[in-house]
């Protein structure tokens, strides 16, 4: 069972990002304050849910928190910072954006990027171990994952609405016969070797 606080008697907003491995799209983060007692047993790491229960679970987490911001750097963005700092600038954006001023963050992974003198805890796979960072995780996702089933209206040749712009064999194919575009990540390696991508499933 996750839990509901790092340390009691502090308001603490949990974060994570979404995107990060991804050859295109933002990578967008969330932050989360949940209210004492908070309990569903349904919310957990947005990775181990399906679809369809991170979408059940995302108006519950909008409706019940006590504050949520969600954010994101572009890919432009991600160029000029790079991915790990852009992950941690998406997370200041997220605090940011909360209407509630929280005592400390608690984030998801190893290492951050200290913002406005605020306390924070880092967490090894935090989002499996704390509600408010496994609401984070879930926000990321299904904002993240809106946004890229959008752009693939327009660059249908990428798969996104399947790939999100993760690096699957279908969305790498896409590059090799039409080249990036706009919202590839540049700096990434966009391609394998060819006999790498012709193995790859």
């Amino acid at each position: 069972m996750l839990k509901a606080y790092f340390k009691r008697g502090r308001i603490e907003a949990g974060c994570d990002e979404a995107g990060r491995g991804c050859l295109a799209g933002p990578v967008f983060a969330a932050a989360v304050i949940l209210p004492k007692g908070f309990k569903n047993k349904l919310l957990n790491d947005s990775k181990q849910l399906t679809e369809a229960q991170r979408n059940e679970l995302r108006p519950i987490i909008e409706k019940e928190a006590v504050a949520f911001g969600v954010a994101s750097l572009s890919p432009r963005e991600i160029e000029k910072h790079n991915i790990l700092k852009s992950s941690f600038y998406a997370m200041h954006r997220a605090v940011n954006k909360l209407k509630v001023n929280p005592e400390a963050l608690l984030i998801d992974g190893n290492r951050f990027i200290p913002y406005k003198e605020i306390p924070y805890d880092c967490i090894i796979k935090g989002d499996g171990k704390y509600l408010s960072i496994a609401a984070a995780s879930i926000l990321a996702k299904t904002y993240r994952d809106e946004y890229m089933e959008k752009l693939a209206k327009k660059f249908p040749h990428y798969c996104w609405d399947t790939n999100k712009g993760y690096p699957t064999k279908a969305h790498r194919e896409g590059i090799a016969c039409h080249g990036p575009c706009k919202h590839h990540r540049k700096t990434f390696r966009l391609l394998k070797e060819p006999e790498q991508l012709e193995i790859e499933f």
